[in-house]
């Protein structure tokens, strides 16, 4: 387990120093502004992650805080002036407005459970949607409005660390609040939500507590999404804002955390990669049918997700090379934990 633990942060370590380097590999608006696509949708799976891997709520309505983040900042931004002052005063306004819809939204709805919690979440979406798409005197409607930004968010390789760096914290901070004793009890919840009333937790609290951090989330996703497309229009609010999420969350495996980035890089580049291709080639023009069987495929041959896949890749490696190493302490998973149970049954 010290091994697994050890070849983990080397490899997240490595694989965060190449990242960070890239500005300086490449000058590439279209490769630099990919990655900074990327860093932001997996801030927004990421949040997708504590709902479904961690707390096993299924919501349909996500999209609702990735759009009014990105919607608060930019209406701010086009309506009162394009300052530090207002991009700071509209993510944080952002955040805000995150938290007291999935208050509002939680206690609505968290007392029902299944397919009933995700179609009213779908409902409160559509209501944001049509919201946009109505008021067209604000919001520019379909066609949505631009707005500018500050001088310096404007430089693509700034926006790029900011982006990242928003990953890194928003992975640490989420990572600690996983691993707490509120992290513990939502994944008790997720794998037994009976049994964990039973233990004497107030169920519905934590769950509100888990609606409330994906919220906040998800809204600093719109927000910083925003701020990188310079323009908003009613999309960010639709149910295929929230797909995207979900699949994400699953190709990379629910409940990791990490997964949530590796699926965000994977459907990035694979969506761009195929669009490149539909411009040579006419049978990529329907490249969504072919993203299709890309999803079937990973989920019929990794089901719990392509980190979980790996994740047992490596140990079964480790397990070899110990063997190899010290055959005297040879270690067979299966079958020691089978004779600890014999010892226990017999005590």
């Amino acid at each position: 387990m010290k091994m697994k633990k050890k070849l983990t942060v080397v490899l997240l370590a490595v694989l965060l120093f190449l990242v960070a380097f890239i500005p300086f590999l490449t000058d590439s608006r279209a490769t630099l502004n990919l990655m900074t696509h990327i860093f932001l949708w997996a801030i927004f799976a990421m949040s997708y992650d504590i709902l479904l891997g961690y707390t096993g709520i299924v919501s349909f309505g996500h999209a609702l805080f990735f759009g009014s983040g990105a919607y608060i900042v930019g209406l701010l931004l086009k309506y009162v002036g394009a300052s530090w002052t207002n991009t700071i005063l509209g993510i944080l306004a952002s955040l805000i407005f995150g938290l007291l819809v999935a208050l509002l939204l939680g206690s609505l709805s968290l007392r029902i459970r299944d397919a009933y919690f995700a179609m009213i979440t779908l409902a409160f979406a559509e209501l944001f949607l049509v919201a946009a798409l109505k008021l067209r005197w604000i919001t520019g409607g379909e066609d949505g409005f631009s707005f500018r930004v500050p001088e310096l968010l404007s430089n693509r390789v700034v926006f790029y660390y900011l982006s990242l760096g928003a990953l890194i914290l928003t992975t640490f901070l989420l990572y600690r609040f996983t691993c707490s004793p509120a992290g513990r009890v939502l994944q008790a919840i997720r794998e037994n939500e009976q049994r964990a009333e039973a233990l004497g937790y107030d169920v519905f609290r934590y769950k509100l507590l888990s609606t409330a951090v994906a919220g906040v989330t998800a809204s600093l996703a719109g927000s910083l999404f925003g701020l990188q497309m310079r323009f908003v229009s009613a999309s960010v609010l639709s149910l295929e804002k929230t797909i995207d999420a979900l699949l994400m969350t699953i190709i990379g495996g629910s409940g990791t955390l990490y997964g949530a980035i590796i699926g965000s890089a994977l459907v990035n580049l694979v969506q761009d990669w195929f669009t490149g291709l539909a411009r040579v080639y006419p049978l990529f023009e329907r490249w969504p049918l072919l993203f299709g069987f890309v999803y079937i495929i990973i989920v019929l041959f990794f089901p719990g997700g392509l980190v979980r896949a790996f994740s047992g890749m490596t140990e079964t490696i480790l397990f070899k090379w110990q063997a190899r190493r010290n055959p005297a302490d040879n270690y067979t998973p299966g079958k020691q934990d089978d004779a600890v149970r014999v010892c226990l049954k017999r005590r």
